[in-house]
Protein backbone atom coordinates (compact mmCIF):
# COMPACT_ATOMS: atom_id res chain seq x y z
CA UNK A 1 0.00 0.00 0.00
CA UNK A 2 1.47 3.34 -1.06
CA UNK A 3 1.90 6.14 1.43
CA UNK A 4 -0.25 9.23 1.13
CA UNK A 5 1.37 12.50 0.11
CA UNK A 6 0.59 13.88 3.56
CA UNK A 7 2.54 11.12 5.28
CA UNK A 8 5.43 11.48 2.83
CA UNK A 9 5.65 15.23 3.46
CA UNK A 10 5.35 14.61 7.20
CA UNK A 11 8.16 12.05 7.19
CA UNK A 12 10.48 14.16 5.04
CA UNK A 13 9.87 17.21 7.25
CA UNK A 14 10.46 15.21 10.42
CA UNK A 15 13.72 13.68 9.19
CA UNK A 16 15.15 16.98 7.91
CA UNK A 17 14.07 18.81 11.06
CA UNK A 18 15.68 16.24 13.35
CA UNK A 19 18.90 16.41 11.34
CA UNK A 20 18.76 20.20 11.57
CA UNK A 21 18.49 20.08 15.36
CA UNK A 22 22.05 18.80 15.61
CA UNK A 23 23.56 20.17 12.39
CA UNK A 24 23.78 23.94 12.42
CA UNK A 25 25.10 24.13 8.86
CA UNK A 26 22.01 22.41 7.49
CA UNK A 27 19.72 24.48 9.70
CA UNK A 28 21.33 27.75 8.62
CA UNK A 29 21.40 26.70 4.98
CA UNK A 30 17.66 25.99 4.86
CA UNK A 31 16.13 28.62 7.15
CA UNK A 32 14.16 31.59 5.84
CA UNK A 33 16.35 34.70 5.73
CA UNK A 34 14.88 37.54 3.68
CA UNK A 35 18.22 39.36 3.44
CA UNK A 36 19.97 36.36 1.87
CA UNK A 37 17.04 35.72 -0.47
CA UNK A 38 17.02 39.29 -1.70
CA UNK A 39 20.71 40.13 -1.77
CA UNK A 40 22.24 36.71 -2.49
CA UNK A 41 19.36 35.30 -4.54
CA UNK A 42 19.02 32.25 -2.28
CA UNK A 43 15.40 31.78 -3.31
CA UNK A 44 15.26 28.15 -2.19
CA UNK A 45 14.89 29.40 1.37
CA UNK A 46 11.27 30.32 0.63
CA UNK A 47 10.52 26.60 0.41
CA UNK A 48 13.18 24.81 2.45
CA UNK A 49 12.39 26.75 5.61
CA UNK A 50 9.21 24.68 5.96
CA UNK A 51 11.23 21.51 6.47
CA UNK A 52 13.13 22.63 9.56
CA UNK A 53 11.88 23.58 13.02
CA UNK A 54 13.18 25.21 16.16
CA UNK A 55 12.70 22.21 18.44
CA UNK A 56 10.72 19.00 18.92
CA UNK A 57 7.68 20.80 20.31
CA UNK A 58 7.53 23.13 17.30
CA UNK A 59 7.89 20.16 14.97
CA UNK A 60 5.38 17.99 16.84
CA UNK A 61 2.65 20.63 16.82
CA UNK A 62 2.95 21.30 13.09
CA UNK A 63 3.14 17.63 12.16
CA UNK A 64 0.21 16.71 14.41
CA UNK A 65 -2.01 19.35 12.79
CA UNK A 66 -0.84 18.27 9.32
CA UNK A 67 -1.62 14.64 10.19
CA UNK A 68 -5.10 15.53 11.45
CA UNK A 69 -6.19 17.71 8.52
CA UNK A 70 -3.93 16.82 5.60
CA UNK A 71 -5.42 13.43 4.68
CA UNK A 72 -8.94 14.90 4.42
CA UNK A 73 -7.82 17.72 2.14
CA UNK A 74 -5.58 15.43 0.10
CA UNK A 75 -8.41 12.93 -0.41
CA UNK A 76 -10.82 15.67 -1.48
CA UNK A 77 -8.44 17.26 -3.99
CA UNK A 78 -7.38 13.94 -5.50
CA UNK A 79 -11.06 12.97 -5.69
CA UNK A 80 -11.66 15.95 -7.98
CA UNK A 81 -9.29 14.45 -10.55
CA UNK A 82 -9.35 10.68 -9.90
CA UNK A 83 -8.09 9.61 -13.31
CA UNK A 84 -4.96 11.78 -13.45
CA UNK A 85 -2.00 12.95 -11.41
CA UNK A 86 -3.38 16.48 -11.36
CA UNK A 87 -4.94 16.02 -7.94
CA UNK A 88 -1.63 14.99 -6.38
CA UNK A 89 0.13 17.88 -8.09
CA UNK A 90 -2.46 20.35 -6.80
CA UNK A 91 -2.14 19.06 -3.25
CA UNK A 92 1.62 19.51 -3.37
CA UNK A 93 1.08 22.92 -4.96
CA UNK A 94 -1.18 23.84 -2.05
CA UNK A 95 1.54 22.95 0.45
CA UNK A 96 4.42 24.45 -1.50
CA UNK A 97 2.55 27.52 -2.68
CA UNK A 98 1.42 28.31 0.85
CA UNK A 99 4.97 27.90 2.12
CA UNK A 100 6.27 30.48 -0.36
CA UNK A 101 3.41 32.98 -0.37
CA UNK A 102 2.89 32.96 3.39
CA UNK A 103 6.49 34.21 3.75
CA UNK A 104 6.31 36.90 1.08
CA UNK A 105 5.04 39.61 3.43
CA UNK A 106 7.92 38.92 5.80
CA UNK A 107 10.29 38.90 2.83
CA UNK A 108 9.25 42.39 1.76
CA UNK A 109 9.34 43.62 5.34
CA UNK A 110 12.75 42.17 6.28
CA UNK A 111 14.71 41.93 3.02
CA UNK A 112 17.30 44.40 4.33
CA UNK A 113 17.48 42.84 7.80
CA UNK A 114 20.30 40.29 7.97
CA UNK A 115 19.26 39.10 11.42
CA UNK A 116 15.63 38.18 10.71
CA UNK A 117 15.14 34.41 10.37
CA UNK A 118 12.13 32.10 10.37
CA UNK A 119 11.59 28.36 10.20
CA UNK A 120 8.70 25.92 10.28
CA UNK A 121 5.80 24.62 8.23
CA UNK A 122 3.20 26.76 10.00
CA UNK A 123 2.24 28.75 6.90
CA UNK A 124 1.65 25.60 4.87
CA UNK A 125 -0.11 23.81 7.73
CA UNK A 126 -2.39 26.82 8.21
CA UNK A 127 -3.24 26.59 4.51
CA UNK A 128 -4.15 22.92 4.92
CA UNK A 129 -6.41 23.71 7.89
CA UNK A 130 -8.21 26.48 6.02
CA UNK A 131 -8.59 24.29 2.95
CA UNK A 132 -10.36 21.88 5.27
CA UNK A 133 -12.57 24.70 6.52
CA UNK A 134 -13.47 25.63 2.94
CA UNK A 135 -14.51 22.02 2.30
CA UNK A 136 -16.21 21.33 5.63
CA UNK A 137 -17.25 24.71 7.10
CA UNK A 138 -19.69 23.21 9.62
CA UNK A 139 -17.44 20.42 10.86
CA UNK A 140 -17.02 20.60 14.62
CA UNK A 141 -13.50 21.49 15.74
CA UNK A 142 -12.08 22.11 19.17
CA UNK A 143 -10.15 25.11 20.45
CA UNK A 144 -7.19 24.42 22.71
CA UNK A 145 -8.38 26.94 25.31
CA UNK A 146 -11.93 25.53 25.33
CA UNK A 147 -11.42 21.76 25.53
CA UNK A 148 -14.54 19.74 25.00
CA UNK A 149 -16.47 22.63 23.42
CA UNK A 150 -17.23 21.95 19.73
CA UNK A 151 -17.01 24.98 17.45
CA UNK A 152 -18.05 25.06 13.77
CA UNK A 153 -14.95 25.13 11.60
CA UNK A 154 -15.74 28.42 9.88
CA UNK A 155 -16.20 30.22 13.21
CA UNK A 156 -12.93 28.85 14.55
CA UNK A 157 -11.33 29.96 11.29
CA UNK A 158 -12.57 33.53 11.73
CA UNK A 159 -11.30 33.61 15.31
CA UNK A 160 -7.92 32.27 14.21
CA UNK A 161 -7.56 34.92 11.49
CA UNK A 162 -8.47 37.70 13.90
CA UNK A 163 -6.01 36.36 16.46
CA UNK A 164 -3.20 36.05 13.90
CA UNK A 165 -3.82 39.54 12.56
CA UNK A 166 -3.90 41.02 16.07
CA UNK A 167 -0.76 39.24 17.25
CA UNK A 168 1.12 40.17 14.09
CA UNK A 169 0.37 43.83 14.77
CA UNK A 170 1.27 43.61 18.46
CA UNK A 171 4.67 41.96 17.86
CA UNK A 172 4.86 40.59 21.37
CA UNK A 173 6.44 37.23 20.51
CA UNK A 174 8.64 35.50 17.93
CA UNK A 175 5.85 33.48 16.30
CA UNK A 176 5.27 34.07 12.58
CA UNK A 177 1.68 35.25 12.85
CA UNK A 178 1.92 36.93 9.44
CA UNK A 179 2.76 33.58 7.86
CA UNK A 180 -0.18 31.96 9.66
CA UNK A 181 -2.54 34.67 8.42
CA UNK A 182 -1.46 34.69 4.78
CA UNK A 183 -1.05 30.92 4.64
CA UNK A 184 -4.62 30.53 5.91
CA UNK A 185 -6.00 32.90 3.29
CA UNK A 186 -4.07 31.13 0.54
CA UNK A 187 -5.40 27.70 1.50
CA UNK A 188 -8.97 28.97 1.77
CA UNK A 189 -8.95 30.68 -1.63
CA UNK A 190 -6.99 27.87 -3.28
CA UNK A 191 -9.86 25.45 -2.82
CA UNK A 192 -12.36 27.74 -4.54
CA UNK A 193 -9.98 28.30 -7.44
CA UNK A 194 -9.51 24.61 -8.18
CA UNK A 195 -13.16 23.78 -7.44
CA UNK A 196 -15.39 26.84 -8.14
CA UNK A 197 -18.68 25.07 -7.25
CA UNK A 198 -17.27 24.56 -3.75
CA UNK A 199 -17.71 28.28 -3.08
CA UNK A 200 -21.49 28.09 -3.53
CA UNK A 201 -21.59 24.98 -1.34
CA UNK A 202 -19.64 26.87 1.30
CA UNK A 203 -22.03 29.85 1.17
CA UNK A 204 -25.07 27.54 1.32
CA UNK A 205 -23.65 25.77 4.36
CA UNK A 206 -22.99 29.03 6.20
CA UNK A 207 -26.42 30.39 5.25
CA UNK A 208 -28.16 27.25 6.51
CA UNK A 209 -26.23 27.49 9.78
CA UNK A 210 -27.10 31.13 10.33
Amino acid sequence: MSLSLTIIVLLITTVISIIGFSNRNIFDGLKFNAFLIYHNRQVWRFLTSAFIHVDFIHLAINMYVLYMFGPHVESFIIGLFPSSLLGKFLYLLLFGGATVLSSFYSFEKHKHDLWYNAVGASGAVSAIVFSFIAIYPLKSLYFIFLPGVPIPAFILGILYLLYSWYMARKKVDQIGHDAHFFGSLFGFLFMFIIDPPLFLKFIDAITSFL
